[in-house]
């Protein structure tokens, strides 16, 4: 699978996109400064979690290149590693 097949990922990507665009209706309006803030942090947020989800994808599918498909055990102590990648 690539990444642009990888659905979670995607709409991570375009939840942050329209969080994003309201930042920039928000800035133009010359809204709130706490509000435009809190978007500003679900767009980090947003862009944080894609980057876990990308990275987690990308070492699955290099680790099953190298070793072949991954039983279900495998896959679920890979999971649990994959936590960590949120905080790369």
């Amino acid at each position: 699978m690539t990444h642009a097949h990888n659905t979670d990922l995607m709409n991570r990507l375009k939840r942050a996109h329209g969080h994003l665009a309201t930042i920039m209706r928000m800035i133009e309006e010359n809204r709130d400064g706490l509000e435009t803030a809190q978007q500003l942090q679900a767009v980090i947020s947003a862009l944080d979690n894609a980057k876990t989800v990308l990275v987690t994808d990308h070492i699955e599918h290099h680790i099953e290149d190298i070793v072949g498909p991954l039983s279900r055990e495998a896959r679920e102590k890979l999971g649990r590693l994959s936590h960590l990648a949120k905080y790369l």
